[in-house]
């Protein structure tokens, strides 16, 4: 998910909002989540989650409400988000 965050003016002010939006993911989800890109920006971010399931919908689902929790914060906006779906069947 690519964001844009609200009135950071700084990376120390960016990781203020950054932490608990990760923090909140992974303890409601249980998944993993990271941030991933525009490390060195103060006022962009992209954050990546892992879901790993045996049922395809259920990680469809999954994803779908990290993606509604990530962008119904109003301290952010939610630019774009990107899926890459893998199945057991992928080399």
């Amino acid at each position: 998910m690519d964001l844009r965050l609200g009135d950071v003016h700084s990376l120390k002010a960016k990781r203020s909002v950054v932490r608990p939006i990760i923090a909140e993911v992974r303890k409601r989800f249980q998944v993993s989540v990271a941030e991933v890109d525009h490390l060195d920006l103060h006022r962009r971010a992209a954050i990546g989650a892992a879901v790993v399931s045996a049922d395809h919908q259920h990680t469809v689902e999954m994803l779908d409400a990290v993606e509604r929790l990530v962008a119904a914060r109003p301290e952010i906006e939610l630019l774009s988000a990107r899926r890459g779906l893998r199945t057991s069947d992928d080399e």
